[in-house]
């Protein structure tokens, strides 16, 4: 049996459903994500490309990295996770982050460059990639830094 399914088996033994079978934990994601995603498309259609280029997707993409690594490392230096901890991960991370950063759009709007612009393809690609990287641990470190800063709390 693998780690997930002992994990879910025990979960569901214990009394408490998992997370994908409870309607109200799946309503918070599908509220954060139509959030996110409308942000999002609201976003896209208010900057145009620049020579072409979609930057605003990408930019959302390394945004949303940022905001992924604070939120989740604030809620992981709170300790163990609670039910608050787990909707507000849910809600913010899986649902809000996850409908506003959009890896298919990245993956077509590469698509469309490599075919008329090669090495603006590759670059495009490759730096909302790194940058997201970037972001995302520097989004662990404000966390962290706060944490520090505050006396131990997020």
């Amino acid at each position: 049996m693998t780690a997930a399914r002992s994990s879910a088996r025990s979960s569901v033994t214990s009394g408490a459903r998992p997370a994908h079978l409870r309607p109200g934990l799946v309503a918070l994601v599908v509220l954060g994500g139509t959030l996110g995603t409308g942000l999002r498309h609201g976003l896209d259609l208010a900057l145009p490309p620049v020579d072409g280029v979609p930057l605003t997707i990408a930019a959302i993409n390394v945004a949303g990295a940022f905001l992924l690594g604070l939120l989740l490392e604030t809620v992981a230096r709170r300790g163990p996770e609670d039910d608050r901890a787990q909707r507000v991960r849910l809600l913010l991370g899986t649902g809000v982050l996850g409908g506003f950063t959009t890896y298919s759009a990245l993956a077509v709007d590469t698509a469309l460059l490599l075919d008329d612009r090669p090495l603006v393809g590759l670059g495009y690609a490759a730096g909302t990639l790194v940058l997201g990287l970037v972001a995302s641990v520097g989004g662990v470190a404000v966390a962290a830094g706060r944490r520090r800063t505050h006396g131990g709390t997020a």
